[in-house]
């Protein structure tokens, strides 16, 4: 998995990447196709004067892009909470393929069981 961490107006620390990469692996466990996470920390300075934190992630799999954002006035709870909406996102597509898989492979209800000595109609 290819995990790119970058700052917007702000500068990445040794304990921010850490911490990124550390609830990362969380997300990584639950599902081992991802293809590439792209994180992004920025400091948003609106006009209200008050800073609010920034943690944003796109993450890669065949076929599809989740994108997750959190904003807090602390960026370890921003990252934390970012992360948390990813791992959910992850375990949702997850499931959906699993479903998928499951519900292909049987049948549906339309056919009738040729062992039981009920004929189909002739098409």
């Amino acid at each position: 998995m290819n995990v790119s961490i970058s700052g917007h107006h702000i500068s990445i620390t040794e304990a921010m990447e850490t911490a990124v990469r550390e609830k990362l692996e969380k997300v990584e466990r639950h599902f081992d196709q991802i293809q590439s996470i792209q994180v992004i920390l920025s400091l948003d300075n609106s006009g209200s004067g008050k800073k609010s934190h920034k943690a944003e992630a796109i993450l890669r799999v065949s076929g599809q892009e989740m994108f997750v954002q959190s904003y807090d006035d602390d960026m370890y709870k921003a990252i934390n909470d970012m992360a948390d909406k990813l791992n959910r996102q992850v375990r949702k597509y997850k499931t959906r393929l699993e479903r998928k898989k499951t519900q292909g492979a049987g049948r549906d209800g339309r056919y009738q069981d040729l062992s039981s000595g009920d004929t189909a109609p002739a098409v």
